[in-house]
């Protein structure tokens, strides 16, 4: 049996078990795709990484995302919390605060933003408007009239697609109680990995946004408790619309995911270069070996 260094990470928290984990897989060049299914289907957790050696010059490493079931080109809380694994584990990089990931989208870049946190860029996404036909089939899913419908709800599409929607507060946002039929259907439809769904705060509130993201596994909807690809999705999206809900892009804003879950996920988006990067800390949980 070979053994393989192995962490389980918490992804986007400072206070543990209050983020995502994400089980991450060190020195995987000798594991095969099938190896690498199953370790992700005995972890049973939403991903787990496995870093290889970059095939990309410019690349301080490769990873490869598993769900249970299926690999992923991208996923945002991987990509944070496979950069934290490998920066406590001492990698060095070619960069002094940058770490470049390659995965199946190309190079993603991660920036070190002191204090723990890191950022990456949001990968470009392809916008698409949800089509009118289908605004009953949404409401019918989140069981709530209760969506903003101008600007329209969006599919972004970044190697993992998601679809986007606005709802008119916070407190909407949460109240959502997911009808599973219509939520499986409109996900097949769409062609789409999940729903997330978000409303703004009021402003005396220190989060801009509180969001949630679902997906269906095994015919039953599934709230993930902290998603950064859906936040990048979103952050694309409201760039797009130019902030509809005035959240002033120069300064970003902070969101809150996983209330419902019991869990308390923070990120944070900063626009650099009018670019979009989601922030986030990570904490490892478990340091050790894994069998293969």
């Amino acid at each position: 049996m070979n053994k393989h260094r192995f962490q389980q990470v918490d992804v986007f928290t400072q206070i543990p078990f209050k983020g995502n984990p994400l089980a991450v897989v060190l020195d995987a060049d000798n594991l095969t795709d099938d190896q690498m299914q199953a370790i992700a289907r005995w972890t049973n957790l939403s991903e787990t990484t496995f870093v290889l050696s970059p095939t990309d010059p410019h690349a301080d490493y490769r990873v490869r995302i598993f769900s249970p079931s299926a690999e992923f080109p991208f996923a945002g809380h991987p990509t944070l919390g496979t950069a934290h694994a490998l920066l406590e584990t001492g990698i060095q990089t070619l960069l002094p605060t940058q770490i470049v990931q390659q995965c199946g989208i190309g190079l993603v870049p991660i920036r070190m933003m002191g204090e723990g946190s890191l950022a990456f860029r949001a990968p470009a996404a392809e916008l698409r408007p949800l089509d009118k036909t289908l605004y009953p089939l949404l409401q019918a899913a989140l069981a709530s009239d209760d969506c903003v419908l101008t600007p329209p709800p969006i599919v972004a599409n970044m190697g993992i697609r998601w679809l986007t929607v606005r709802m008119q507060s916070a407190r909407d946002c949460l109240a959502v109680c997911i009808n599973a039929n219509a939520l499986s259907e409109l996900i097949e439809v769409c062609d789409v990995t999940g729903i997330a769904f978000y409303g703004a705060h009021d402003q005396f509130s220190p989060t801009h946004y509180e969001v949630r993201a679902l997906f269906m596994q095994q015919g039953l909807p599934i709230e993930d408790p902290v998603t950064g690809s859906a936040n990048a999705c979103i952050a694309r999206v409201l760039q797009a619309q130019n902030f509809p809900d005035g959240t002033p892009s120069i300064r970003g804003y902070s969101v809150r995911q996983g209330t419902p879950l019991q869990r308390d996920g923070r990120l944070s988006m900063v626009f650099l270069d009018n670019e979009p990067w989601i922030s986030g800390q990570s904490i490892t949980m478990i340091n050790g070996q894994i069998q293969s």
